[in-house]
C-alpha cells in the first residue's frame, strides 16, 4: 500500500470533523486548518501518484476534505475525477463509491435532485450487482430525501440502512443510522 504515512494521517479525520445537529447532520470540520494541511498533502501525492488505484484513492480523499470545509466546487471537481477513473479501470465498487460520495458533494451545494439521482444509481448497481455498498447508498439517499422535505421515503431508507447495518454488525454505521433516524424523528414536521 503507497502513503503509509499520509494513510495514517487520515485516521484523525474523525476528530477533526462534528456532524451539525443545526444543518442536517451535514459532515463539518472543526479544524479546517488541519483539513487543508491533509489537502495540501494529498495533492502532492496525487500529482506524483503513478497508478490508477492511488489516485482513485487520493482524489476522492481530496474530494470528501474540501467538502467537509465548505470548498464545493473543489470538492466537486476532484470527486468528478474519481468517479472517471473508476469507470476507466471498469470497477464498479469503486464506481458506486465515487457515485456516493460526489452525490453527497452535490446535496452540500444544494442540488438535491441531481445528488438523489446519483444516490439512486449507486443503489441500483450496487442490488444489480450485490455489491456491499447498499447500506451506504440508502443512508445518503435518506439524508438527501430529509433535506428535500421527504420525510416518509427518508425514514423507509434509513431503516432499510439500519436492517443491513444491523445484520452486518457494525456498531459504528448503527450508530450512524439511528442518529439520523432520531434527528428525522424530532426535526420533521
Amino acid at each position: 500500500m503507497k502513503n503509509t504515512r499520509f494513510r495514517e494521517k487520515l485516521k484523525w479525520v474523525p476528530r477533526l470533523v462534528f456532524f451539525d445537529e443545526d444543518d442536517f447532520l451535514r459532515e463539518k470540520a472543526r479544524d479546517k486548518e488541519k483539513i487543508q494541511a491533509l489537502i495540501d498533502e494529498a495533492e502532492h501525492l496525487f500529482i506524483n501518484a503513478d497508478d490508477s488505484s492511488e489516485r482513485f484513492f487520493l482524489a476522492g480523499t481530496m474530494g470528501n476534505l474540501y467538502r467537509l470545509i465548505g470548498k464545493l466546487n473543489r470538492s466537486i471537481g476532484y470527486l468528478n475525477v474519481s468517479l472517471e477513473i473508476a469507470k476507466e479501470d471498469k470497477d464498479l465498487t469503486k464506481e458506486i463509491i465515487a457515485t456516493i460520495r460526489l452525490g453527497e458533494s452535490l446535496k452540500y451545494a444544494n442540488k438535491h435532485s441531481k445528488a438523489f439521482t446519483l444516490f439512486e444509481q449507486a443503489l441500483h448497481a450496487a442490488y444489480e450487482n450485490d455489491i456491499a455498498y447498499i447500506d451506504f447508498a440508502l443512508q445518503h439517499k435518506g439524508k438527501c430525501l430529509m433535506e428535500m422535505g421527504h420525510y416518509e421515503e427518508a425514514m423507509e431508507a434509513f431503516q432499510d440502512a439500519l436492517t443491513i447495518r444491523s445484520s452486518k454488525g457494525n456498531q459504528e454505521l448503527v450508530e450512524s443510522t439511528e442518529q439520523a433516524i432520531m434527528y428525522l424523528e424530532s426535526t420533521k414536521i
